[in-house]
C-alpha cells in the first residue's frame, strides 16, 4: 500500500501551526505582562542609571547624592529647626532649586532666611555646582564633586561660635553682618542589594570675613522602602558631626554630633516628604533637631522611570 505524504502534508502543517501559536502566545503575553510591571514609571528619570532615590539630588535633609538627570529641576523648600539646652530655639527657612544638565553636571541656587528670638530675615543666597566622575555604578560609591559660594545678605543673629564677652555683643553700628563663605563637598552614594540606598557627604566651610568660621565635618544617611508599593514610604537614620572653630579657637573646636530617625514619603510620582528628628549626643550639639522637606520634581520624562519596585530593580 503506498502512503499519500503530501497528503499528510496538507492536513498536519496547519495543525502543528495552529499548535504552535497557542504555547508561544502566552509565552508573549507574560513577557509582555512583566514588562510593564519592571518599567511602570515611578519617579523622575534616571540620572546616568541611577536608581530613583539616588537621581533626585537631595537624598534626605541632610544629605544630598550624585546629579540630576539633564533637564530635570529640582524645587525644595526646607525647614530646620533648631532646639538648644538653654536659650530660644532658631528656625531656618531654605529655598532651593537646582537644574541638572548634561555630562553629569549640576547648578542650583538657594536662598536661606532665619527667624531667631523674635527677629528674622534673609541670612545667604548661594550659588552651587556639581560634577559627577562617572555613570552610576562606574566607579565605587559614586564620587561627586560640589562646591557652593554664599553671599550673606542679612545680620547674624544667632552666632555659632561662643558668646562675646559682656558688653561686646554688638558694635555700636548693630549686629555683624553675615560674611561671604565657600564651601567644598565631597558626595557618595550606593545602593546594597537593592535594598538598602545610602549616601555620605564630606564637608569643608569657610567664611571670609568676620571671625572667619571654619567648619568641617561629615553627614550620613540610609535608608530602606517598607509596606506601601512603588518605594513611596522610606525609613532610614540621619546622622552628622560637625567641627567648629572661629579664628581665636582653633585648638578648642565645638563638637556637634546628632542622630536620629528620618522617613520619606512620596504622595506622588513627582512629589516627596521628608522629616527628620535628630537628637544632639555632645555638650556643643542642639538638644534636638528637626527638619522638613517638600521637593517637586519637573523634567523630561520616559516610559520605563527611574524608580522601579526593590523587587524587580535591574532585571
Amino acid at each position: 500500500m503506498q502512503i499519500d505524504f503530501s497528503l499528510a502534508k496538507r492536513l498536519l502543517l496547519p495543525a502543528l501551526s495552529l499548535a504552535l501559536f497557542g504555547y508561544l502566545t502566552p509565552l508573549a503575553s507574560a513577557q509582555t505582562v512583566e514588562q510593564v510591571v519592571v518599567t511602570g514609571g515611578d519617579d523622575v528619570t534616571s540620572a546616568y542609571g541611577a536608581p530613583g532615590g539616588l537621581s533626585r539630588s537631595r537624598f534626605a535633609p541632610l544629605t544630598t547624592a550624585y546629579v540630576l538627570p539633564p533637564w530635570a529641576f529640582y524645587f525644595g523648600e526646607i525647614y530646620e529647626g533648631n532646639a538648644f539646652r538653654h536659650g530660644f530655639p532658631d528656625h531656618t527657612f531654605t529655598q532651593e532649586v537646582e537644574m541638572g544638565l548634561p555630562y553629569r553636571f549640576g547648578v542650583a541656587a538657594e536662598a536661606e532666611l532665619e527667624r531667631f528670638n523674635g527677629g528674622g530675615g534673609f541670612q545667604t543666597v548661594s550659588l552651587e555646582g556639581r560634577y559627577a566622575l562617572a555613570d552610576w555604578n562606574k566607579i565605587p560609591l559614586n564620587p561627586t564633586l560640589f562646591a557652593e559660594y554664599k553671599f550673606g545678605v542679612g545680620t547674624i543673629r544667632h552666632e555659632e561660635g561662643p558668646p562675646p564677652p559682656p558688653g561686646e555683643e554688638e558694635e555700636e553700628s548693630g549686629p555683624p553682618k553675615v560674611p561671604d563663605a565657600y564651601e567644598f563637598r565631597l558626595l557618595l552614594a550606593q545602593d546594597f542589594g537593592e535594598r538598602v540606598e545610602w549616601a555620605m557627604n564630606w564637608f569643608f566651610e569657610k567664611e571670609n570675613t568676620g571671625d572667619r568660621g571654619r567648619e568641617w565635618g561629615f553627614a550620613q544617611s540610609a535608608s530602606i522602602p517598607i509596606l506601601l508599593p512603588h518605594e513611596q514610604l522610606k525609613v532610614g537614620v540621619e546622622m552628622e558631626y560637625k567641627n567648629f572653630t572661629v579664628k581665636d579657637t582653633r585648638g578648642n573646636p565645638m563638637h556637634s554630633f546628632v542622630i536620629g530617625p528620618s522617613a520619606a514619603f512620596r504622595p506622588s510620582k513627582n512629589t516627596r516628604f521628608d522629616v527628620s528628628t535628630l537628637f544632639g549626643c555632645t555638650d556643643d550639639s542642639p538638644a534636638v533637631q528637626v527638619f522638613a522637606v517638600f521637593s517637586f520634581l519637573l523634567g523630561p520624562g520616559q516610559e520605563q522611570g527611574a524608580e522601579a519596585p526593590v523587587s524587580t530593580r535591574n532585571r
